[in-house]
């Protein structure tokens, strides 16, 4: 592959991981917002960052679990007429888990008396791994109705990005623990065994028999739907694996973000995946490397009152323009410093993705829709 473009175009999935702050979430909706002008088709935009930053840059409200189209009037104040269609979904994780529940358990019965539980009404939306879990199961989902060309998901910062990734395995290993058969143990029988009844015997006068029935008749009523999540995490594990579906990983030339990326692109490897681009943001432009311009601020830095004596009184005070010449010298050298680094790192991670794409800094936020295709444009061409 040789562009974004290209890698988009064959993919039906691409997930955009990197640390907090790099302009992830911007970058994958101004790939999304860029597909759907270009590449024509379906296209959405899935965050399971619960800020509002994408339904601000696509000029929306608010966003939800169910996808939305972004209105024709918002592109064309863009000054585009997109080849396909541009959609957007922000992850409910209550939302979700109730679906969930409804598909896996067996009867209406046990969907009511789960969805009733007070333990899952506290705590579906901040179970733990939970939301890493439902955002992959809602991704499977919506990818299983063929309804898009093409989902850009928008993960959270890196390290939770990985345990989005692990997060089917782990619930599937959770199901099947130690830890859930003794949690259950109450509801399945009143005879509890003599290593189990102490144990029950302190927590019973610490939390409260209530609190004991609940937490075991909703770990209980869940194992019911064992079967339906570990075949739908084997299914959410291979579709993350597939052809189909490729990783963005997302930073900045800065040391922090930078290391987040390298064990980020690491840690994919270790899971079998590889990335199929790199997207380093907000990188210094190309001209702070130009032979000749080094030359010339070498010289405003060197012969600043000579140069200020040429320009004469209608410059400015003599001593005044040579220290301003002599400043502007210095600063173009240092950045010109940084740019040389940042060349430096790019061509040490050139190797390890198919695509490496540079995006400038921009002089201004993007807070709209012609800000986020002004970024997919430099994402297009690399930069």
């Amino acid at each position: 592959m040789s562009s974004l473009e290209q890698l988009l175009a064959a993919k039906e999935i691409a997930i955009c991981c990197g640390a907090g702050g790099v302009g992830k979430t911007t970058t994958a909706a101004a790939a999304a917002a860029m597909a759907a002008v270009s590449l024509g088709g379906k296209v959405l935009v899935l965050t399971v960052d619960p800020a509002r930053r994408l339904a601000d840059a696509l000029g929306m409200e608010e966003l939800g679990n169910v996808e939305v189209r972004v209105p024709g009037s918002v592109m064309a104040a863009a000054g585009v007429e997109p080849r396909g269609e541009l959609w957007a979904a922000m992850l409910d994780a209550k939302q979700s888990w109730d679906e969930l529940v409804r598909r896996h358990a067996p009867d209406d019965a046990t969907v009511s008396r789960i969805l009733d539980n007070p333990l899952y009404q506290n705590i579906s939306g901040r179970f733990a791994q939970g939301n890493e879990y439902i955002a992959m199961e809602r991704l499977y989902e919506i990818h299983r109705t063929g309804t898009y060309d093409l989902i850009v998901v928008d993960t959270p910062p890196t390290r939770h990005a990985l345990d989005f990734l692990e997060a089917p395995d782990r619930m599937a290993e959770f199901f099947s623990s130690r830890l859930l058969r003794w949690l259950t143990a109450p509801a399945r029988s009143r005879m509890l065994t003599l290593a189990s009844r102490p144990f029950y015997q302190v927590a019973d006068r610490v939390l409260g028999s209530q609190f004991l029935q609940d937490i075991a008749e909703f770990f209980l009523l869940f194992q019911t739907m064992y079967d339906g999540f570990v075949e739908r995490s084997q299914a959410v594990k291979r579709l993350v694996h597939g052809r189909r579906t490729t990783f963005i990983v997302v930073s900045t030339l800065e040391v922090t973000p930078l290391r987040e990326a390298q064990f980020f692109m690491d840690a994919l490897a270790g899971l079998g995946l590889h990335p199929g681009a790199l997207v380093l943001n907000k990188a210094l432009p190309a001209y702070l490397l130009d032979a000749g311009a080094t030359r010339v601020s070498e010289r405003l830095r060197a012969d600043g009152p000579a140069l200020a004596a040429v320009l004469g009184g209608d410059a400015g005070e003599p001593a005044a323009v040579a220290r301003v010449l002599r400043e502007v010298g210095e600063s173009f050298l240092n950045f010109g410093v940084v740019a040389k680094r940042e060349a430096e790192q790019r061509t040490e991670l050139a190797s390890r993705p198919d695509v490496v794409v540079t995006v400038p800094f921009f002089d201004t936020d993007i807070y709209d829709l012609g800000g986020l295709l002004r970024l997919g444009r430099s994402l297009w061409s690399g930069g």
